[in-house]
């Protein structure tokens, strides 16, 4: 019997899942990986210990399993999207540390871009103009680093998201290669023609020979060749983390929705074989492509998600591990009219706000660790809620359901609040890894060990569903507060 391989290199951790035919996890191993801060709002990551711990993981998983290389079918990757990594052709060594997705050092050449070219950039992109995505990120390095724009003018250099960096490590340099969604992150892909455009390159001065070659989310793309744990193994699927989720989650038909609760929050819809122009600053992306169809995608980005429960553990010191913040939530009835916007790397979807800072704001001498904690737990789920309210407006459609997954779905006191704000039905679905099953299902598709998107979708299963028990007025109310709570947000970083 074969099986398919997953890895999920994330912002905060690595994973590689072992999963059979009918989409069951079989084994699971987890490395996390250094967070380095140079500055305040810099967020970097060494690139050899993202390679390393996907390795490591991999091979852990591999043998937990009692399995050897032979016996996979083929590995899908799934990354971390706008992350960007340069690094020198001929040694392979990277040029500085991988720029992170919710680094913000270029938020003012953005400004400067957004003036300029925003609406253009926007109708050939589907993006806003933000230091999330990597195009500044790859103008920064190229005129910080020295001889760097000079190696890359000659071709000695390249770029790469992180599914690109594992590729050409895996091969050992032989493939350059992305897929079409994570291409479409980088603010230089036309999402129309599925091409790198030579105006997006000349509007941030980067070298067209610096970029990867574009393929489809699911094809053989080539065999890994080290380490020799993995040696042989296909690698036949790439996608982008939210993309693939959407994938995972079964998401097939235009107008499905998915959100995942990862570091950020994402909602992604599936709009057909077009894309489409939002009207309500959400994303217009690419889903995947499979075979010749290109499948397009809306998404709602919030850049700190789940990160906030970490920020409690780590920066506050009130609580030791993030599970233990539901037994700590649950010590209180409500948030005490405190309210946390944790726009830490400002704010996203729908605001688009680079200088917004964040802001806990409601407390008083009663105010205890549980009530900040609450308001941190409620603040993902109040930040989701605006997603769909954009995605509602969008569509010109009232969602009745709310398929999610990410680890913190594990957190049933955030999904019952998250299905009381929304007031619809919230599902989460039996296999909480839907991130690496979609990259699975990518792999497995082109490697034949899976025939169809059909016989995918009979392997989605729910694992617990959620009903609103909050009235609509309360609910409403609530929002309101966060709103107000969020132009404060707002107001603080125009000071």
């Amino acid at each position: 019997m074969s099986y398919i391989l997953a890895f999920d290199q994330g912002t905060t951790s690595s994973r590689s899942i072992v999963f059979d035919h009918s989409g069951e996890i079989v084994s699971l191993a987890q490395s996390e990986f250094r967070q380095i801060y140079p500055r305040p709002g810099w967020v970097e990551h060494d690139p050899n210990e993202l390679f390393d711990s996907q390795v490591r993981t991999a091979i852990n998983a591999i043998q937990k399993a009692g399995l050897v290389a032979s016996d996979i079918a083929g590995v899908g990757i799934t990354n971390q999207r706008e992350t960007t990594i340069i690094w020198d052709r001929k040694t392979g060594e990277q040029i500085h540390n991988a720029i992170v997705w919710q680094d913000r050092r270029t938020s003012d050449f953005c400004d400067r871009i957004r003036n300029e070219h925003g609406e253009l950039i926007r109708g050939q992109t589907g993006l806003e103009v933000d230091a999330y995505f990597s195009a500044s990120k790859i103008s920064w390095l190229l005129d910080n680093v020295p001889d760097a724009r000079t190696k890359a003018e000659k071709g000695e250099l390249a770029f790469g998201t992180v599914d690109t960096w594992l590729v050409w490590n895996l091969t050992n340099g032989k493939l350059h290669i992305t897929d079409v969604s994570n291409a479409s992150r980088t603010m230089l892909f036309d999402i129309n023609t599925l091409e790198w455009d030579d105006e997006l390159l000349n509007i941030f001065d980067i070298p067209h020979m610096l970029l990867p070659y574009v393929c489809s989310s699911s094809e053989v793309y080539g065999e890994i060749e080290s380490p020799a744990e993995l040696k042989g193994i296909k690698i036949a699927g790439i996608a982008g983390d939210q993309q693939a989720a959407l994938f995972g989650q079964g998401c097939f038909e235009a107008g499905s929705t998915k959100s995942t609760y990862g570091t950020g929050c994402f909602m992604l819809q599936n709009v057909g074989v077009a894309p489409v122009a939002s009207k309500h600053r959400l994303l217009s992306t690419v889903g995947w492509k499979v075979g010749n169809k290109t499948e397009y995608a809306l998404e709602g980005s919030v850049f700190i998600g789940g990160a906030v429960i970490q920020w409690l553990r780590d920066a506050l010191g009130i609580i030791e591990k993030s599970a233990d913040v539901e037994m700590l939530v649950s010590s209180v009835e409500d948030n005490g009219g405190v309210y946390f916007v944790p726009a830490f790397a400002g704010l996203g979807t729908p605001h688009w706000d680079q200088d917004a800072r964040g802001a806990i704001i409601g407390l008083t001498r009663g105010t205890g660790k549980a009530h900040i904690a609450r308001a941190a737990l409620e603040s993902i789920a109040f930040q989701t809620a605006d997603l769909l309210d954009a995605m509602n407006a969008d569509s010109n459609s009232s969602l009745k359901e709310l398929r999610v997954d990410g680890g913190a779905t594990r957190n049933e006191l955030l999904l019952q609040f998250q299905s009381d704000i929304l007031q619809i039905r919230v599902v989460r679905s039996k296999i909480a890894e839907t991130t690496a099953l979609g990259a699975a299902y990518f792999a497995g598709l082109a490697s034949g060990f899976w025939t169809s998107k059909k016989e995918l979708a009979e392997h989605w299963q729910a694992d617990k569903t959620f009903e609103p028990e909050m009235s609509e007025s309360q609910a409403k109310q609530l929002l309101e507060r966060w709103h107000e709570a969020v132009q404060r947000s707002l107001h603080w970083g125009c000071r």
